[in-house]
């Protein structure tokens, strides 16, 4: 039996998206079925609709979502009917060379649905990054489902899936970000912002936030940056100056581009101390190349050079923790939802998104 269900659906590059019926299969073997409460609107569902991603259209948008495992399919163990999940794009395999090396967060062949989920003709889906959540009910892996506690708001928990645990990641896991260390985060959007409350989190001192736009920086600040520096109209050496006059001239000990350009990971680069570490976590598009460098700066400088791959996560282990650090005030995970809207308002979302004004739009349904 199928379910029939309205879901967001990006038929073409470029093209407005659209609310349709979606037809949900049964689960199968170690499928779950999840009724979808909250499902935050991210730039990589926009990249989507744009052909950014590929060009498997249709597209079922939606993927930082929250809601209830309404059935499972034969072999599920680790949840049940009735458990609050977060949703997550990387369920690990468990066997790959990644895992067998007990670094699961690196997981080379990570699991979706065997199933696929279609419109009504029967035209199927490809839902983004496999899990399709802008939906009232999602057919995912079973390991694509994080059980966490219940009294977390969903609007709040489902931001873990994707653009908030690439921030607060970037900073605990790959950084490595520790007490009393010095930290800068370019880009004071939302992954930034994320990163910001992740070295918060973890204890850093000083916390310097550098973007171009004063309203983010305002934003940096409510989620835990010490400092800011506005960069609209200024070279990259006065930035890294400025980042030295934070740290008592040394550089920060963690450096994190949340941009993803050519020209802020060069900031990062010579903005960090001595053995410091730059991560980027900030995505390049394909035709991005690296200005050169001198290479005795790679050799003299020292240090760790690192990208996050979704905050090198791994979503058993980090979920459960920080919604904990967020229901004891720890984290303030709740200032990234900057409104709430119906299914029928992800296009009008994106517009908002697109200009700047949101830190995140949450689709909540009833």
């Amino acid at each position: 039996m199928a379910y029939e269900v309205s879901g967001v659906v990006a038929r073409a590059q470029g093209e407005p998206v659209t609310v349709e019926k979606v037809l949900v299969p049964d689960p199968g073997p170690g499928e779950a079925i999840v009724s979808v409460r909250a499902c935050g609107v991210c730039h990589t569902d926009l990249h989507y609709r744009e052909g950014g991603i590929n060009d498997e259209f249709p597209f079922l948008l939606g993927h930082e979502a929250a809601g209830v495992v309404e059935r499972v399919g034969a072999g599920v163990t680790a949840i049940e009917p009735g458990d609050f999940v977060i949703l997550n794009w990387r369920a690990v395999c468990g066997v790959c060379r990644a895992c067998r090396r007990g670094r699961p967060w690196y997981c080379f062949d990570t699991h979706n649905a065997a199933q696929p989920m279609t419109l009504a003709d029967g035209t199927e889906l490809s839902p983004a990054l496999g899990i399709g959540a802008f939906v009232e009910k999602t057919l995912v892996h079973s390991g694509q489902c994080t059980k966490v506690s219940p009294a977390a708001e969903p609007a709040v928990a489902g931001l873990l899936g994707c653009g908030v645990m690439a921030g607060i990641g970037a900073a605990i896991n790959t950084g490595q970000v520790g007490r009393g260390d010095t930290v800068a985060v370019i880009g004071c959007g939302g992954v930034g912002d994320a990163a910001i409350a992740g070295a918060r989190l973890a204890g850093a001192g000083t916390i310097i936030a550098v973007d171009t736009d004063a309203r983010k920086l305002e934003w940096a600040r409510s989620f835990g940056a010490t400092h800011t520096i506005h960069a609209r109209d200024r070279g990259e050496d006065e930035i890294v100056a400025e980042v030295r006059e934070h740290t008592a001239g040394f550089g920060a000990d963690v450096v994190i581009d949340a941009v993803g350009r050519p020209e802020t990971w060069r900031q990062a680069f010579y903005a960090r101390d001595l053995a410091g570490t730059v991560v980027l976590v900030g995505v390049p598009t394909p035709d991005m190349r690296l200005a050169d460098l001198p290479f005795i700066d790679f050799f003299a400088r020292g240090g760790s050079l690192k990208s996050s791959w979704y905050g090198d996560c791994l979503p058993s282990r980090d979920f459960p923790m920080l919604i904990e650090a967020y229901l004891q005030g720890r984290l303030p995970l709740e200032r990234f939802v900057t409104e709430r809207i119906p299914l029928n308002g992800v296009e009008k979302a994106f517009e908002r998104m697109h200009r700047g004004e949101v830190l995140r739009s949450v689709v909540v349904f009833d």
